[in-house]
């Protein structure tokens, strides 16, 4: 099935004529509510959700085909019909639109407030809307002999990112957690109104620190779809070492904070020298321990340093001695596996329904890596493994990640055998008129989709980022019932969603 083929089953109106690679269709009332049919049955799946004052834009996935598309409605009338009521994955992202644009999901089951906290100067700050409700905000009650509620943040210890979890028990045993963010809102989509290219790389490149890489990567490619161009093979080499040294530090560190969050603190030290030499390894190989702001719409400001080269390589010598006894640690401490172990489960259907992408995903049977199935440069001619488990608890979360570190070392080795030379950063064109593009890349939670309009000096329009967290945050809240509220740390830390990912 080509994506024409995937738009060939939802009526629509018109194509949207610079719309690349994948194609974006105009859709009325009919052609909407099938593509929330096809949503629903399951038949396609939601990689994002997004609005604009007059419009909402839904880009679908056919897993099966590998192909997308992108269907828009039309909400001149400031309304639309609800997605979530029929396919709950949707129901932040429609609440966050609403939040934003003022539009109305019609049908909605719950309109409560997910990035406004009423600290806003004016409500609706990217619509032109009228006044928001002013209720305080509405946690769903307790309701149950032997019911009650526990509060933990926004404040949390240590320095983490602020998010509210409200838990429902009976006694030690969680029966339902809701969360709310929107603690940390930067107003990123706001700021991208108006920005030149070189802005607005920098503010895609800040979303998430933690995913610095995979958010340049995601804007630069939408922005060169946008434009029909290409960065030079030397350039797309480069971007993916960068985005592989960005996994491996995250996993690093992930693999250690799980089991200190066992109390196996043990593992958190050692991984935590791994994953500071990581960081070491890209700063001397570029500049910058996060690499930021390197790449860019045409390629990549900064060439690999002669040093950097030798640093990554001696990174890997230690990675070599030094991971596989800790893999082995990880494996043979029976208190350790006690805890991991049927914790935290996901199960396999929650995972397909909600698209959720990364080790949350791969950890319950999801077999879905954009870099392998979407194929974008240089992944397209590289050679690695996409893991996949069926279990889906912290165990599994665990195995991901220790499966995805020995491929991203494998991945860094051979680019760095294949980087020929050539230049690091093509000149952009001229702008062409309005045009729009669209990209993902994978991250080290999962997937980032960067959907952006260009005008027609290159300026940016509207641009929309979504994080694999908007689809992994709600599979928290499934994974922690039934089990103890003292584990929920330990879940939690096996997820590591982004709060700055999901507030924009």
């Amino acid at each position: 099935m080509t994506a024409m083929g995937l738009l060939d089953h939802i009526p629509y109106t018109r194509l949207a004529p610079a719309h690349r690679p994948w194609p974006r269709a105009a859709v009325a009332d009919e052609g909407w509510q099938t593509a929330i049919d096809r949503l629903a049955e399951g038949t396609l799946t939601l990689l994002g959700f997004w609005g604009e004052p007059a419009a909402v834009h839904m880009a679908l996935l056919d897993e099966a085909a590998a192909e997308i598309a992108v269907v828009s409605y039309d909400c001149g009338s400031g309304s639309f019909p609800s997605v979530a009521v029929r396919h709950p994955p949707a129901l932040r992202l429609e609440r966050a639109i609403h939040d934003l644009f003022g539009l109305v999901p019609t049908g909605a089951a719950d309109l409560r407030p997910w990035l406004d906290h009423h600290v806003w100067e004016r409500p609706f700050p990217l619509g032109s809307r009228g006044a928001r409700q002013t209720a305080a905000y509405a946690f769903l009650p307790a309701e149950g002999e032997g019911l009650h509620q526990v509060a933990v943040g926004p404040v949390h210890a240590g320095t983490i990112e602020p998010g509210h979890f409200r838990f429902t028990v009976n006694g030690e045993y969680v029966v339902r957690l809701e969360q709310w963010l929107g603690y940390t809102h930067k107003g990123v989509e706001s700021l991208m109104r108006g920005a030149n290219l070189e802005a607005a790389a920098k503010l895609a490149n800040r979303t998430s620190g933690d995913s610095a890489v995979a958010y340049a990567f995601a804007f630069a490619r939408a922005a060169e779809a946008a434009l029909q161009v290409e960065a030079p093979p030397r350039a797309t080499h480069l971007r993916a070492l960068m985005a592989e040294l960005e996994r491996l530090a995250n996993h690093f560190g992930d693999i250690g904070a799980i089991c200190n969050d066992a109390s196996f603190a043990l593992m958190h030290a050692q991984t935590g020298v791994l994953r500071e030499r990581t960081l070491r390894a890209a700063d001397a190989a570029f500049g910058h321990r996060l690499m930021m702001d390197l790449v860019v719409p045409g390629g990549v400001t900064r060439d690999i340093a002669p040093e950097g080269i030798a640093a990554i390589r001696a990174l890997f010598v230690e990675v070599r001695k030094v991971f596989p006894r800790l893999i082995e640690l990880y494996d043979n401490t029976a208190s350790l596996q006690d805890r991991t172990v049927t914790a935290g489960t996901v199960k396999a259907e929650y995972a397909r329904r909600f698209g959720a992408g990364g080790y949350v995903g791969r950890a319950s049977g999801r077999n879905f890596d954009a870099r392998r199935t979407l194929a974008y440069a240089p992944y397209d001619g590289l050679s690695f493994e996409v893991p996949v488990l069926q279990a889906g608890d912290v165990d599994a979360r665990v195995w991901i990640r220790i499966r995805e570190v020995e491929q991203s070392v494998a991945l860094i080795e051979q680019i760095l055998h294949r980087l020929a030379p050539g230049e690091i950063r093509i000149a952009l064109p001229a702008g062409r008129g309005e045009c729009e593009g669209m990209a993902l890349a994978e991250a080290f939670r999962g997937d980032v989709l960067v959907w952006l309009r260009l005008d027609g000096e290159k300026r940016v329009q509207r641009c929309h980022l979504r994080d694999a967290s908007w689809f992994q945050w709600p599979l928290l809240e499934a994974a922690i019932e039934d089990n103890i509220i003292a584990d929920f740390p330990l879940c939690n830390k096996s997820f590591n969603c982004a709060y700055s990912g999901v507030d924009l």
